[in-house]
């Protein structure tokens, strides 16, 4: 039986056995923004930066992590406080990334980044492990959730 279940772990392409659920918070969201978010999670792809998807607490989380240590992702998050107008950001596949510039020039920071322009707002942790070119995996790899259940209010300059 215990086989039986090592092989289940191994044949699992979408949870990685295991580890234990990453904790994504809960958010107070409009009825609107719930039902975009949710839609959003349900679609999140089952492998990022080449990392599988792991199970999130609590059940009915608003977003999806990958790999360990896990990169996170969550929907409805208030905008950065350090976002302004005028702040930078970076393109991929469409979609608009904002990222704090002093966590962008150190590459042996954590990023948290988050979507420009768009609403509901999606944030992404991402452990200094995975870089230089997980950063780029991964708002690539999440552009198309994005472009596709949140709505683009301002386009990223």
């Amino acid at each position: 039986m215990r086989s039986a279940a090592v092989l289940g772990c191994l044949g699992l392409a979408l949870v990685a056995c295991g580890k234990d659920p990453v904790s994504i918070p809960t958010l107070r969201l409009s009825a609107a923004d719930q039902a975009v978010c949710q839609r959003l999670t349900n679609a999140l792809p089952e492998k990022v930066a080449d990392q599988a998807q792991r199970k999130t607490q609590p059940a009915a989380a608003l977003g999806g992590a990958w790999g360990d240590p896990a990169i996170v992702a969550q929907c409805g998050v208030p905008m950065p406080s350090d976002f302004t107008r005028t702040a930078a950001c970076q393109t991929a596949d469409g979609v608009g990334w904002y990222i704090p510039e002093a966590q962008f020039a150190d590459d042996s920071s954590d990023l948290v980044i988050a979507t420009a322009g768009y609403r509901p707002i999606v944030q992404v942790a991402i452990p200094a492990t995975y870089r230089p070119n997980g950063l780029a995996a991964v708002m690539v790899e999440l552009a198309p959730v994005v472009k596709e259940y949140t709505k683009l209010v301002t386009p990223c300059r």
